[in-house]
């Protein structure tokens, strides 16, 4: 089994070109179990961090609702992490009723300090912790690229809110990961993802702090439908080495901790 815990839809705003259609694809052609879905729709700033014009913000309830009818077309296939607007938007009532509306199909909230220029222990972004930790849901963000994005702010939120699981997409993404592998050792409701992350870097996750402090996510299809394969390019994409070269260099635990079942745990999926 695979469950991809790091994938999109929307982001056309800045340029990103997926959608439903390229996500169902690219699970069937790659055997992917379930994915949970952040819409991109939500983006605040472009990428040089300069804020989006009013006419290509898009809400984050309407974003929030494009991926929830996603998760309602393909049952038991799609789960959803609403990526949340804490610059030019907020918390809300309206927001939050959604979540609970929708908590089915609701597994996680997604920061990007990234396209949101607001780091994870902003006062703006603090209320939407308060309601993950409400749900039991665990807070998922983007690092890496800019200071707000820096695993470090992931870190200190992490120590504020112990009850609340917290995921460093990337690992420090364009960085050695050096710095989020130290954190993974330093909060016990920290973990990290695959996400452009080097074999290597989850290789030495697994042998400094054992198998549950990583699983698989990918940023499919930013790549298009064959992100798991090659880039545009023609490029091989590094997820092969996790698809075939991985599972010769780790137990078959080990390998079932990062590809399903640390996802089953940490998101409190119903998936056997």
């Amino acid at each position: 089994m695979i469950i991809d815990t790091h994938v999109h839809i929307g982001g056309e705003a800045v340029g990103f070109c997926m959608n439903e259609d390229m996500v169902i694809q690219a699970m069937e052609k790659y055997g992917i179990d379930f994915s949970i879905v952040s819409n991109g729709d939500s983006v605040e700033c472009d990428h040089k961090q300069k804020l989006l014009p009013e006419n290509l913000q898009i809400s984050q309830e309407e974003s929030l609702m494009r991926a929830i009818r996603f998760a309602r077309k393909f049952p038991n296939k799609i789960g959803v992490a609403p990526w949340v607007k804490p610059l030019t938007e907020g918390y809300s009532k309206a927001f939050e009723k959604l979540l609970y509306d929708n908590r089915d199909v609701i597994f996680a909230v997604k920061l990007h300090p990234f396209h949101s220029n607001v780091t994870p222990t902003d006062t703006g972004v603090l209320p939407y912790i308060e309601l993950a930790e409400r749900l039991g849901v665990p807070v998922v963000s983007h690092t890496g690229g800019c200071e707000s994005a820096d695993p470090e702010h992931l870190y200190e939120v992490a120590k504020i809110f112990p009850k609340v699981n917290f995921v460093m997409v990337h690992m420090g993404l364009g960085t050695d990961n050096k710095k989020a592998l130290n954190l993974l050792g330093k909060a016990d409701n920290l973990y990290g993802d695959t996400t452009w992350v080097p074999m290597s870097t989850t290789i030495s996750a697994i042998e400094k702090y054992g198998s549950e402090k990583m699983m698989f996510g990918s940023d499919m299809p930013i790549d298009g439908v064959d992100t798991y394969l090659q880039n545009p390019k023609g490029d091989r994409s590094m997820y092969q080495d996790y698809f075939n070269k991985l599972p010769k260099l780790i137990t078959q635990k080990e390998y079932d901790d990062l590809m399903y079942k640390n996802a089953v745990r940490v998101f409190g999926l119903d998936i056997e």
